[in-house]
């Protein structure tokens, strides 16, 4: 708990939780975006429904913020039936899972965020969990150990990652639908600030709403919260209305650029240009030069700066393209990729 000047964040903190859990459409019909994913999933569930049966299990994938959650929720929402969240990160021995799955009901859903990080024993006995409706406790250790065989209710298991290229074949086999979400268009990310900004009401206007929708990344969790500072910006200074001056005017002091680049990504760019003349230079040297942690680097800020074309990884390491050079309004090289500053890594 942070405390500064007498204050905590607790309620500040309390509030985000809040605003995020009132922000998440609560039915496929409220989902903004999505749209093929939506009428798949629309289709499947209907169709189990109406068969009185578990509908099959579910593997969303995709970058994180794009609804991964909210699709969980939505699914246990339209069976009508309770919602039981846990993460990969948190089943580390196949005895954590035994133990979520003893109390699952039929027809629950249980939602496994970052599935790719459960550990292999874990693993394998979801295979048969998903796949038979039982798994094999074992009980004791050595040649006295015995498996009993626990039978489990139908269920519908809801797995979610950010690297479906990690996971197991067997295990991604075992979901009967497979979903890869998309990042957001312009004119969906409108949508959701706009309905966001009713749920909140917040007086916004449209030219507002499509500036934090075009700063947001194609990422509606990233709107949100553009969003909400946007608010904090409105109410202190503007007298809680936003329209494109106020909008700009905030995202400017969050240091947000027009194209949703931010402090991390232009120190990024703007070192790979000015200290390094464009590249190649590798990750670690890059990564010391704007004071963060390679992973860091790697994470969070290259795979947007590569989605919109300012960064190219090459053999030799990372390169900044002619819009990086451009959008930072700086003169790129004649002769760009002559010097070499070290290997990929």
């Amino acid at each position: 708990m942070h405390e500064e000047d007498g204050f905590t964040s607790v309620e500040a903190s309390t509030d985000d939780k809040v605003f995020e859990q009132a922000m998440r459409p609560k039915t496929l019909d409220e989902l903004v975006g999505q749209d093929r994913v939506r009428e798949q999933l629309s289709l499947m569930l209907e169709a189990a429904v109406a068969r009185g049966a578990s509908p099959d299990h579910v593997l969303l994938s995709g970058p994180p913020g794009l609804g991964k959650t909210t699709i969980a929720m939505i699914i246990a929402h339209h069976l009508q039936s309770p919602l039981r969240i846990t993460s990969g990160p948190a089943i580390q021995h196949a005895g954590d899972l035994a133990a979520i799955l003893s109390g699952i009901n039929e027809g629950d859903v249980l939602f496994i965020d970052e599935i790719h990080r459960m550990s292999r024993p874990a693993e394998e006995l979801l295979y048969m969990a998903m796949e038979d409706f039982r798994v094999d406790v074992v009980v004791g250790k050595g040649p006295g150990a015995t498996a009993i065989p626990l039978e489990i209710p139908p269920f519908t298991v809801v797995g979610a990652t950010t690297r479906a290229g990690l996971l197991p074949g067997p295990l991604r086999d075992r979901f009967g639908f497979t979903a890869q979400l998309d990042f957001y268009d312009a004119a969906d990310l409108d949508r959701i600030v706009q309905r966001s900004a009713n749920l909140l009401e917040l007086a916004i206007d449209e030219a507002a709403s499509r500036e934090i929708g075009s700063r947001s990344r194609g990422t509606p969790r990233i709107a949100n919260r553009l969003l909400r500072r946007v608010r904090d910006w409105a109410e202190v200074r503007a007298e809680g209305k936003v329209d494109l001056h106020v909008a700009q005017a905030a995202l400017d002091l969050y240091e947000v650029d027009s194209l949703g680049l931010d402090r991390l990504d232009r120190a990024v760019l703007g070192t790979l240009c000015t200290t390094f003349g464009g590249g190649p230079v590798g990750l670690s040297t890059l990564a010391v030069a704007v004071s963060e942690e390679s992973e860091t680097v790697e994470e969070v800020a290259e795979p947007f700066l590569v989605r919109m074309g300012f960064l190219a990884r090459s053999p030799r390491g990372r390169v900044a393209t002619p819009a990086a050079w451009q959008h930072l309004g700086l003169a790129a090289p004649d002769d760009p990729g002559q010097l070499d500053f070290g290997s990929e890594r």
